[in-house]
């Protein structure tokens, strides 16, 4: 506000206009009459208009009176209400929280703890973003995003990042349900060398080659590609259909659904880990800590996984 107005200037002014006295304004603010007085005077002499007239009996509002008056506790409400929104924020309550995620591999997790932390703080808007992992990488490190819910990143991807895990997820293999390795209860990893592979695009899925590379490393080290894909779905199609087989973890069997079977193999390969992701010089405020506490209790809350 423009000269030495202040927020008490305001609060005097609208107790005088409401109760229309002086004195019973006072008494209600707890302040001395002269000093009451004092300050609405300061303030109609800093905008330049009588706001009120007075009388013995008391006092009237002026047409700039009435205006003002409105005014005010338009201020005051809306001054109430920051201070009221600048604590729930502190507190976690309050604001936007962006969010990436892979669908696939958080299915277990994320659903389960979003529908908690709504329930729990429903003024935090959580904006969900569905990218893969570079570009959920890249979110991270330029502050598009707070956290993801995502498979531990690997190699440069994970640079400037931190991962906290939250479940593993055995590596399984996936196959159409007419393909001959659907027969066998598990798959021996020697039995991949031969077959043509259904994967995610390594331009945006380099953590998913990574684990293709770890885990093909000693059978199949430059395995025969038949398609790459560019989302879950597509390469769920691609396999159901016969073009090869994909190597998935047994996070998938919820999002696979009758159209594949997912069979373990042996030797069983590292896990997948599946968890939450910061930057390192990012901050996560409190609605993010509160998301990471709902994040912990479901995944607490969850068995292991088999294919």
């Amino acid at each position: 506000m423009a000269g030495s107005m202040e927020l008490r200037h305001l609060r005097y002014y609208v107790a005088v206009a409401e109760a229309l006295n002086f004195t019973k304004a006072a008494a209600r603010l707890r302040v001395a009459q002269p000093a009451l007085s004092r300050q609405v005077r300061d303030l109609e002499e800093e905008i330049g208009v009588d706001l009120l007239r007075r009388s013995p009996r008391g006092v009237t509002l002026t047409a700039e009176g009435k205006l003002f008056l409105e005014e005010a506790r338009d201020l005051l409400k809306r001054t109430v209400e920051a201070v009221e929104k600048t604590r729930a924020l502190a507190r976690g309550e309050y604001g936007e929280l962006p969010v990436g995620y892979s669908p696939s591999p958080t299915v277990d997790i994320l659903p389960p703890a979003l529908g908690a932390f709504q329930k729990s703080v429903p003024r935090v808007t959580v904006r969900l973003h569905d990218l893969a992992g570079n570009e959920l990488a890249d979110g991270l490190r330029n502050g598009v995003l707070e956290l993801a819910i995502m498979q531990r990143p690997t190699g440069s991807n994970g640079a400037g990042l931190t991962f906290e895990p939250l479940q593993a997820y055995p590596i399984c293999v996936a196959v159409a349900p007419g393909h001959p390795l659907a027969k066998l209860k598990v798959v021996p990893l020697a039995r991949l060398a031969g077959e043509k592979l259904v994967v995610f695009r390594r331009q945006e899925y380099t953590d998913y080659h990574a684990l293709l590379e770890r885990v093909l490393q000693e059978v199949h080290p430059r395995p025969v590609i038949a398609v790459e894909c560019d989302g879950s779905s597509s390469l769920i199609t691609e396999v159901a259909t016969g073009r090869g087989v994909a190597i998935l973890s047994a996070v998938f069997g919820k999002t696979i659904g009758p159209r594949l079977k997912l069979r373990p193999l042996t030797p069983a390969p590292e896990p997948q880990e599946v968890g939450i992701v910061r930057a390192l010089s990012g901050d996560v405020t409190p609605a993010g800590e509160k998301f990471c506490e709902h994040l912990r209790a479901v995944a607490g809350a969850l068995g292991e996984r088999g294919c």
